[in-house]
């Protein structure tokens, strides 16, 4: 089950990132801040970027774990262009299928609401993100070299998937 995490759930979603800290240790060098999932709700595009809303999702599973989370922002600089900030599911769960089910529910809710396209970012030399994202038909249209995340400097993969009869 999905549901749209509250400010309420942020010991859960601390305890969760730091329960799964691979992608924070292979993206920012480093394991999850003490603030991580704080920072993950006040996080904010600058101010020239114009969207209108962010989302921070968290999955369950039948007994009410937390099993994996997303952040979408929705419109980001343009109508209809959703983008997905982060997208984690718990590291007992890798290999299992999970991922790509969830995935799919959330590209669903995301085109209900009316997406046309999703973009994203994946660090160049995280080998299982970036299969992950092109297997769901993300295609990539740009490279930022230079990016700081965290303790590491990145080159960035810019994704775009159409979910609609709208191409690129």
């Amino acid at each position: 089950e999905a549901c749209k995490l509250t400010e309420s759930d942020l010991p859960v979603l601390q305890d969760f990132f730091v329960a799964n800290p691979d992608y924070f240790l292979s993206v920012n060098g480093m394991p999850p801040r003490m603030d991580e999932a704080r920072q993950e709700f006040e996080d904010r595009p600058p101010p020239a970027m114009l969207f209108d809303e962010v989302f921070v999702i968290g999955f369950v599973d039948s007994a009410g774990n937390l099993i994996a989370m997303a952040s979408v922002i929705s419109n980001l600089l343009a109508k209809d262009v959703w983008h997905i900030g982060l997208f984690i599911v718990a590291g007992s769960l890798h290999g299992s299928g999970t991922a790509a089910s969830l995935y799919a529910g959330l590209e669903a809710w995301m085109q209900e609401q009316g997406a046309r396209w999703v973009r994203l970012g994946a660090v160049v030399g995280n080998p299982r993100a970036e299969r992950f994202w092109e297997r769901r038909g993300y295609v990539e249209v740009r490279r930022r070299a230079g990016t700081q995340l965290g303790m590491l400097v990145q080159t960035v993969r810019a994704f775009v998937k159409p979910v609609s009869a709208s191409g690129i």
